[in-house]
């Protein structure tokens, strides 16, 4: 993994990252705080960015390149649309890593250290701190009631090739 220092707060980079879909809402004093927790990082295909299990601090948003999410040991998702987020579980529920994930080709992605939440406490006034975090978590929410409607029909799917397997074993 090839990895940035954390990101500057300045215009050429917030406005990369006005090109991200998920952060089009961000106002740009908050984008700036967002940088200051980011780094840039560039993997390898195969290679391992989030660990099954781990506890590690980071959220991504993926730039280019497509990932890979295995759970025990099986493949269950692939997403290569710039924006998508990955690893915001652990940071809503404070639980170890659900899955792992890998990089499928060449893959860069923005890592936000989300242990420094910290350096925004020295900051800004409160209201604008729980602004910030609050449009986070509402980016978090959206893209899990995403993911859940199409994890629910996957789930009908497979329910009715179930049903229509048992019928013709009958």
């Amino acid at each position: 993994m090839l990895e940035s220092k954390y990101l500057k707060d300045n215009i050429q980079n917030i406005q990369k990252l006005l090109t991200i879909p998920a952060l089009r809402h961000f106002e740009t004093s908050n984008l700036g705080k967002l940088l200051r927790l980011s780094k840039i990082r560039e993997y390898k295909d195969g290679e391992l960015l989030i660990e099954e299990g781990d506890l590690d601090p980071w959220l991504y948003f993926l730039l280019s390149g497509k990932i890979r999410i295995v759970k025990e040991g099986k493949s269950i998702a692939t997403i290569s649309q710039k924006g998508e987020i990955f690893g915001e579980m652990r940071i809503v529920d404070s639980l170890s890593r659900s899955a792992s994930v890998y990089a499928a080709g060449k893959t860069i992605c923005l890592a936000v250290d989300t242990s420094t939440k910290k350096r925004l406490s020295t900051e800004g006034t409160r209201d604008e701190k729980l602004d910030f975090l609050l449009l986070l978590y509402r980016i978090f929410a959206e893209y899990m009631s995403i993911r859940l409607r199409l994890t629910n029909e996957e789930l009908v799917n497979a329910m009715k090739v179930i049903e229509t397997n048992k019928l013709k074993m009958s």
